[in-house]
């Protein structure tokens, strides 16, 4: 079985050290929702999850030092602006990154393939260290990612705990919730994520 998620990542991080994965997903096997992943400078990685169904699925597939479950809403614009458990993140998004142009050129069924995405994984890999489109997640499971815009994240405002977490820095060190990093460039990505939940043979 295949589980979809299509919607958008923004990836970010701060001068705290603080870096931050946000996802919107529009559609999904639980219909639209949102969650956020925090790695601390310290290394500790949190998600933040609306409710458990979508938290322990989340956690079975990535890796998480704690888990928050709580209200995740986020308000799409030029202006994000994210309200999640002890987090409150603002970012804009700015101009297509040149990637956008060669994404959107590709036909969807070749894009969202498993085979597409894994021969452009060593691409993605030498292109922007850290980033992957294919490997193996949690519990057995493979994923793999079908992007088809990509633009600049420009500036950001968050707090953590009531604390400033800074301005928008470069995602560095990359974060290490699952096989593969955001861009180290802030970026908002729309995007599909594929999770093979079963083998194919089964």
């Amino acid at each position: 079985m295949i589980d979809r998620f299509t919607g958008h990542i923004a990836g970010l991080g701060t001068t705290s050290g603080t870096r931050l994965v946000v996802g919107a997903w529009h559609s999904s096997p639980w219909g639209a929702f949102a969650d956020v992943m925090v790695e601390q400078p310290d290394g500790h990685r949190l998600l933040l999850a609306p409710d458990k169904q979508v938290a322990d699925y989340v956690a079975s597939t990535y890796t998480f030092d704690e888990v928050r479950v709580g209200p995740v809403a986020v308000h799409a614009g030029d202006r994000w602006v994210v309200d999640a458990p002890g987090l409150a993140l603002t970012f804009a998004v700015g101009r297509r990154r040149p990637v956008t142009v060669a994404l959107r050129v590709i036909p969807p069924p070749v894009r969202h393939s498993e085979l597409f995405a894994r021969l452009c994984d060593p691409v993605a890999r030498r292109l922007m260290p850290g980033v992957r489109t294919h490997g193996s997640a949690g519990n057995g499971r493979t994923e793999w990612y079908a992007a088809r815009e990509v633009r600049a994240i420009t500036a950001c405002t968050a707090t953590w705990q009531g604390g400033d977490l800074g301005a928008l820095a470069p995602v560095r060190p990359a974060v290490r919730f699952g096989f593969g990093s955001a861009p180290a460039a802030p970026s908002w990505t729309e995007i599909t994520s594929h999770v093979r939940t079963s083998s194919p043979l089964a």
